[in-house]
């Protein structure tokens, strides 16, 4: 049974579409993370699947239930991308008033608290958290009962480089324990290696969606060779000039190289074997280029050109 099951999915306002034909699936322990720019269907789709909403055509079931029942609402997780508290309660008050909400044992609250890095500030008034301070008690908000689907949106918005890197390790944790996992970012860099898939949308439709090798190959977007230290630069951006690839030099004692088409390993080969260069990297598209490049297929140029 997947965790999540979205068919034929239409969602209108009025006149207005704002979804189109969604199908999307999201298996057990998976993380998917969802990508498209501001009214491309994000947060539609985050609502449909809380039980928010009910979609104008097509079929949405969690956990193989209809989302807007309670026993489906209390196995999720989630974690808004405007997250408010009461701001008179202490950090530790305020998950142990969600906690009772939950029906969860008031001892997961100060562990989570440990797990966000608040343990310091738990009998701190809320009124008194900075806008990370703040997430990250959404975080442990969204995280209490152990849920089975966990919905984040926006979930690194107000922190600093250390507490998203530890928020993405909670992900991944998380994952191995079972928990699917939907995130939902505007910063694309950072969370390919953290992700089982990546879903695309734009103008309310899905535009991709799989793993980043499968939208790599896909997209059929080029790999970059680099290598440096070599002393025949010249000669061998010559030489691969002539043998049709697109080069450029790299640095003073170096060349670039697009591979396309398969010929990754016979460049490297090449390279390796007669060009003795001090280093080699290897640049594939990452998620940010991929990305623009579905945003530009789909013709948003606007979106293609910021972020997510």
């Amino acid at each position: 049974m997947n965790a999540v099951e979205i068919q034929g999915v239409s969602q209108r306002y009025g006149n207005m579409t704002v979804l189109q034909d969604l199908n999307l699936s999201l298996g057990e322990g998976e993380v998917l993370g969802l990508f498209g720019h501001n009214g491309a269907g994000k947060t539609t789709s985050m609502k449909l699947i809380l039980g928010l909403l009910q979609a104008s055509e097509g079929r949405v079931q969690v956990l193989g239930r209809d989302p807007r029942t309670t026993d489906v609402r209390r196995q999720l997780g989630y974690l808004p991308e405007n997250v408010t508290f009461y701001p008179q309660l202490t950090g530790r008050e305020t998950l142990r008033h969600f906690a009772r909400l939950k029906s969860t044992p008031l001892g997961q609250v100060d562990d989570l608290l440990e797990q966000v890095g608040l343990a310091h500030a738990a009998d701190r008034r809320v009124k008194t958290y900075s806008k990370g301070m703040r997430q990250r008690l959404g975080l442990a908000q969204a995280v209490l009962g152990e849920p089975r689907l966990l919905l984040l949106d926006e979930p690194t918005v107000g922190l600093d480089p250390i507490a998203t890197q530890e928020l993405y390790l909670l992900v991944d944790r998380l994952r191995r324990s079972g928990t699917s996992v939907i995130l939902c970012s505007h910063v694309l860099p950072g969370v390919e290696a953290h992700i089982n898939r990546a879903a695309i949308l734009a103008k309310g439709r899905l535009q991709a969606i799989g793993s980043i090798k499968q939208l790599r190959g896909e997209a059929g977007l080029p790999t970059r060779i680099r290598a440096s230290g070599m002393s025949q630069s010249d000669a061998w951006l010559e030489r691969w000039n002539a043998a049709g690839y697109s080069t450029q030099r790299h640095g003073a004692d170096g060349v670039e190289v697009v591979a396309v088409n398969g010929h990754k390993l016979p460049l490297l080969r090449e390279l390796l074997g007669e060009g003795e260069p001090q280093d080699v990297e290897i640049h594939q598209p990452s998620l940010e280029d991929l990305y623009r490049y579905y945003m530009e297929r789909a013709g948003d140029v606007r979106a293609a050109e910021g972020k997510a």
